[in-house]
């Protein structure tokens, strides 16, 4: 499995502040991704290395916002103080997941600055809410020239994840992945006794050494 990004929440009102902080923290600066109009969010986006990104994400005050799952989610994650939302597995072919699941995947939409529309589909953002240990799935719908990873610096890259939960629940919800949940980068499994359960922190390699973000 490849993870494809890691999503901060940011309570609302304070996105700008939590993108110059962990900006500042890893040594590199975000840009504007835009709205996602479907789940009334909007988010600004780091480029990292092997095909990845950070995205930070905030709720709009939009009826969508308590309407779609992701809106929820960002809403619930941003009350509790904001902090890392979830881990976001990227696939070749969302249909797999689909028939695991036994339900179809949603569309979601993100119109860049620059007025180019990003589109992909997505599914597991329920199962997230419920169990903030297990990602969600995304299939990019444009050209790998068009990811948000695209123009990450080679020097500034995902090394490993936190995550409070059970390795053996993840690797049946990931469709058993022997133990290894993901390509390239490390997961290092967390009681749930001292922390909640989800992602706790994410290890980059940063120009000034590794920087752990909680």
């Amino acid at each position: 499995m490849r993870l494809d990004h890691l999503s901060y929440a940011a309570p609302s009102g304070h996105l700008a502040d939590v993108v110059q902080r962990l900006g500042a923290r890893l040594g590199a600066g975000f840009t504007d991704g835009g709205m996602h109009p479907r789940f009334g969010t909007r988010n600004f986006v780091l480029p990292l290395a092997n095909g990845m990104y950070l995205e930070v994400v905030s709720a709009l005050e939009h009826p969508a916002a308590d309407a779609a799952p992701f809106g929820q989610a960002v809403k619930q994650r941003a009350a509790d103080g904001g902090g890392w939302l979830g881990w976001v597995v990227g696939v070749d072919d969302i249909s797999v997941a689909e028939s695991r699941l036994g339900r179809p995947a949603v569309e979601g939409k993100r119109r860049r600055p620059d007025g180019f529309e990003l589109t992909w589909l997505q599914i597991g953002v329920n199962d997230l809410i419920a169990d903030p240990q297990l990602p969600f799935f995304i299939q990019w719908q444009v050209d790998q020239e068009q990811h948000p990873s695209c123009g990450a610096r080679d020097d500034l890259r995902v090394t490993a994840l936190e995550i409070a939960g059970d390795a053996g629940t993840v690797d049946r919800w990931l469709g058993n992945t022997n133990g290894h949940p993901l390509d390239d980068v490390e997961v290092h499994w967390a009681s749930t006794a001292e922390h909640d359960a989800g992602l706790v922190a994410v290890h980059f390699a940063t120009p000034s050494g590794t920087v752990r973000v909680d």
